[in-house]
């Protein structure tokens, strides 16, 4: 019988039920273990600091500060290229600028740039966001994905085959297929989208070519309406979104993933294929949805928004996992650094009042506002924890994308559309150093086995 006619590709048998169980018991190791060789679980310490793995000169995360000789926690602080995030945001905010493209080319070259060179910059930008003939028709609008970082990977891989120099890995060569992959992810990603929209939903199909003359987040809300139109307030809290997720440290999982792989040589379009799926997980890129969704289902149950008691009890019961998705946390709230506060949550915050005030949802933002009040001091009741806990950018960053009316599929989307400047300036900066390739050190446990023959095997 032919192999297809007894299982499909999908299908969980029996016999794959019996080996997954052999699979998951070989692969369990006895967490004493990690303690007896002091292994550093997630490269972190028993304390959540990260593992010194690396040197970098892109970015700068600060929690803690040295009082009278001990490390303290303190309000968090952000740096790029030792510009503070937040000096850098207001900056370009008060001189009514759009903020990506300046940022962006301080990540790249370690500079702010002047007015001619931020200028001559923007139009390199436009130039590159220029997608290869018949693409969007062989490649986007084919097979499309229900999952738009699968779809933007696969992408970012197919572009390989249009590329000419694609193995260059030499820095003037990587620079120009960074820049392009910058100035492309927009299109990729919501061309993507609007495919799955189209052909799984029955959505009408847009594809809208973007404009030279407007902005990174001008064009993401262009492209992807049906009516390309948006608010200047929109398009400037969605610019700011994007600058707050351009880079957070080396040590970031998708960051980190960039330098491990550049560091074998590989292709610029396998290396940010490599970051993209990182991003895609939960645990780093996908947060920010459950925030909304869990938002929504305590709107439908918490009846009193204004509540401090109904509200706090609703809270504990999804640390209880009695709530939500049974899941014991309450998302947007804690981070692996910061503990006092997530300086982009901060410098967020103050900007997302002033769209809900124009999307007529204060009281949406009434609630967030209570949580974020709530939760710290309800963690610390009941869970036993090492440090403060604060709300993340992923706090804010959801309720910003649902009031900008994004679809769901887009979030992770939009933070890739940002970090890929951070992951551009991390592999520029692995090639620069022409370090050795990345290999950390696993020590065996199991102990030295004898041959059993075939016919002696149980």
């Amino acid at each position: 019988m032919d192999f297809m006619d007894q299982y499909s590709y999908t299908e969980i048998t029996p016999e794959l039920l019996r080996l997954s169980k052999l699979s998951e018991e070989a692969g369990i190791i006895d967490t004493e273990l990690f303690t007896k060789y002091d292994v550093k679980r997630g490269l972190r310490d028993l304390n959540g600091k990260g593992v010194l793995a690396g040197l970098t000169n892109i970015s700068d995360v600060r929690a803690t500060k040295m009082v009278d000789g001990v490390s303290v926690p303190c309000h968090g602080r952000l740096f790029y290229r030792g510009y503070d995030v937040k000096d850098l945001v207001q900056g370009f905010t008060s001189d009514g600028r759009f903020g990506f493209e300046e940022v962006t080319y301080l990540l790249l070259f370690d500079k702010l740039p002047n007015p001619k060179e931020l200028e001559t910059f923007r139009e390199m930008l436009a130039n590159y966001r220029t997608l290869p003939t018949d693409f969007v028709r062989d490649i986007i609008l084919k097979a499309p994905s229900r999952d738009m970082m699968n779809t933007l990977a696969r992408s970012v891989l197919t572009l390989y085959a249009y590329d000419d120099r694609a193995d260059d890995t030499s820095i003037p060569n990587v620079l120009r297929q960074c820049l392009q992959l910058i100035s492309l992810f927009p299109l990729l990603c919501i061309y993507g989208y609007q495919a799955y929209s189209h052909y799984h939903d029955g959505n009408s199909l847009y594809i809208h070519q973007p404009q030279p003359n407007l902005s990174t987040a001008e064009n993401i809300l262009h492209i992807l309406r049906p009516d390309s139109s948006y608010t200047p307030l929109e398009a400037k809290i969605l610019d700011i979104a994007l600058v707050l997720h351009m880079e957070h440290g080396g040590g970031n999982n998708s960051s980190f993933t960039t330098h491990v792989v550049t560091s074998s040589l590989t292709d610029t379009y396998s290396t940010i294929a490599a970051s993209i799926g990182s991003l895609k997980g939960p645990r780093h890129g996908g947060a920010n949805i459950k925030v909304v969704q869990m938002f929504e289902d305590m709107k439908q149950v918490v009846k009193d928004w204004t509540d401090e008691e109904e509200v706090a009890a609703y809270l504990r019961r999804l640390l209880n996992r009695d709530a939500f998705d049974h899941a014991g946390l309450i998302y947007g709230v804690g981070h692996a650094v910061y503990s006092k506060s997530d300086p982009r949550a901060v410098i967020f915050k103050s900007f997302v009042e002033k769209l809900s005030e124009e999307k007529g949802l204060h009281r949406e933002f009434a609630l967030y506002s209570l949580v974020e009040k709530l939760s710290p001091q309800i963690i610390g009741e009941v869970r036993k924890i090492y440090k403060g806990v604060s709300v993340n950018v992923d706090f804010y960053s959801g309720f910003v994308y649902h009031m900008l009316g994004l679809p769901v599929e887009l979030y992770t989307p939009i933070f890739a559309i940002a970090r890929i400047v951070g992951w551009s300036a991390h592999r520029l900066e692995e090639l620069a150093n022409n370090g050795k390739i990345i290999r950390p050190a696993y020590k065996p446990i199991h102990e030295d086995k004898n041959y059993v023959k075939m016919n002696k095997r149980q």
